[in-house]
């Protein structure tokens, strides 16, 4: 697989599509982190990190939906860094997703947070999806 991250976000966009209640994707550390930062965001109900024994284990995601409008808490996934061509931001050029609506998640020397947290630390990183 040559993009794990674009796999992960295409598996939520595609358990929101179909109205899956929860969906499983394989791990890695930087899948571990995004599903972090969309939890502290609000974005995802809940998740659970499964060990497995002989592979690197599973992230079960439990998706929010409004109990009215049946509608996702996520309407839009949208990678923007990719291996063929990194997107990389400094504090001068950080993105606004949706004029602060919305959230984009980098990977800095800080771990995964968000633009907003990357302001506030001064630092930049790459962008790796826009979520909102």
């Amino acid at each position: 697989m040559t993009d794990p991250i674009a796999d992960y976000l295409t598996r939520l966009r595609n358990a929101i599509r179909a109205n899956h209640k929860v969906v499983e994707i394989p791990a890695s550390n930087l899948k571990k982190e995004i599903t972090k930062v969309l939890f502290d965001k609000g974005f995802i109900l809940n998740y659970k990190f499964q060990d497995g024994e002989h592979s690197q284990g599973i992230i079960k995601i439990a998706l929010k939906y409004n109990p009215e409008t049946k509608e996702s808490a996520i309407t839009t996934l949208e990678r923007i860094s990719t291996p063929g061509l990194r997107q990389y931001a400094n504090t001068g050029s950080m993105p606004r997703v949706m004029n602060g609506l919305g959230v984009a998640i980098l990977s800095t020397s800080k771990g995964v947070i968000t633009d907003k947290e990357a302001r506030t630390l001064n630092v930049g990183g790459e962008v790796l999806c826009y979520v909102y």
